[in-house]
């Protein structure tokens, strides 16, 4: 059977995530990968990689939360939110007291509205913000309303600070630390940021670049543990034929809500469906067939 999975892969600074998934591509010959949630090429962390048949599945990946670590540097912005952008503004100031850092992040936790940094990967009409920014078209990014789960101060220096922060799919960490800092009326970028939690996939069970490379295929993981997120479905056995064709199955009597479901036949993995509430059936969405590992 072909190869079909995850791969949890430690992206290392100076690498897009487009050239990691160049890198998985070469060490397993397969053209069939994608990865979820981009990362900067200066950020590090989880990086999760889907291949053959489990990349239709990589949707349903960048729904769930992320954990970051980001360090803050006070006193200096950029055009990009970060250091690798063209300077804005550098100003002197007194470096705040861990209590009143405290006090400012706590405005930042819960239901929060951000504009994402216009040097990034968003789209504007179908384009990259980014490819736009380089060909000289100015771009007007519209405000989004985002989830900051938890957000906790890890430690201070005189000129910055580290925090933690646990969020909802379209959070910008540029966007948060340059926030904060508006917030502290002090210019701000993020220097550094590792991503620590995708979903599932921990930053502790990350492979690194070299540590695939010698494992290849063995990295490779089932789809089905990432994705508990999604509520169960159990299909009875003997529409499990039906719904690999692609047909609904009648259910009146499902209580949940019309979002993604795991579906299952007895221990059988099949793919994910949704219920349709007008007819009251399950119908596939991403019908897949993958080998468990």
């Amino acid at each position: 059977m072909a190869l079909s999975g995850f791969i949890n892969i430690l992206k290392p600074p100076g690498m897009s995530s487009h050239d990691v998934v160049g890198f998985v591509r070469k060490v397993l010959k397969e053209k069939r990968v994608g990865h979820a949630g981009t990362l900067d090429p200066a950020a590090a962390g989880v990086l999760p990689i889907a291949i053959g048949q489990a990349a239709r599945l990589i949707e349903y990946l960048e729904i769930t939360d992320k954990v970051y670590r980001a360090e803050i540097c006070l006193g200096i912005s950029t055009d990009s939110g970060d250091d690798t952008g063209k300077v804005l503004e550098r100003k002197a100031f007194i470096m705040p007291a861990d209590c009143t850092i405290e006090n400012v992040l706590s405005k930042f936790r819960g239901y929060i509205k951000q504009v994402p940094p216009a040097h990034s990967a968003i789209k504007i009409e179908g384009r990259k913000a980014c490819d736009l920014i380089r060909q000289g078209v100015e771009v007007e990014i519209p405000t989004r309303e985002v989830v900051i789960h938890r957000l906790e101060l890890l430690s201070s220096w005189d000129g910055g600070f580290r925090i933690e922060v646990e969020c909802s799919k379209g959070t910008y960490i540029r966007s948060l630390c340059m926030d904060i800092g508006e917030a502290m009326e002090i210019p701000a970028l993020m220097s550094f940021l590792v991503r620590q939690r995708v979903g599932s996939f921990e930053i502790r069970d990350a492979l690194t670049l070299e540590e695939f490379e010698a494992i290849g295929a063995e990295a490779i993981l089932s789809p089905e543990p990432f994705l508990h997120h999604l509520p169960r479905y159990d299909l009875r056995q003997d529409r499990m034929k039906a719904f690999l064709n692609g047909l609904s199955t009648t259910d009146r009597f499902y209580k949940g809500d019309d979002g993604p479901l795991r579906v299952y036949a007895g221990d059988q993995f099949l793919g994910i469906g949704g219920y349709n509430i007008k007819d009251q059936s399950i119908r596939p969405h991403k019908v897949v067939q993958i080998a468990r590992n």
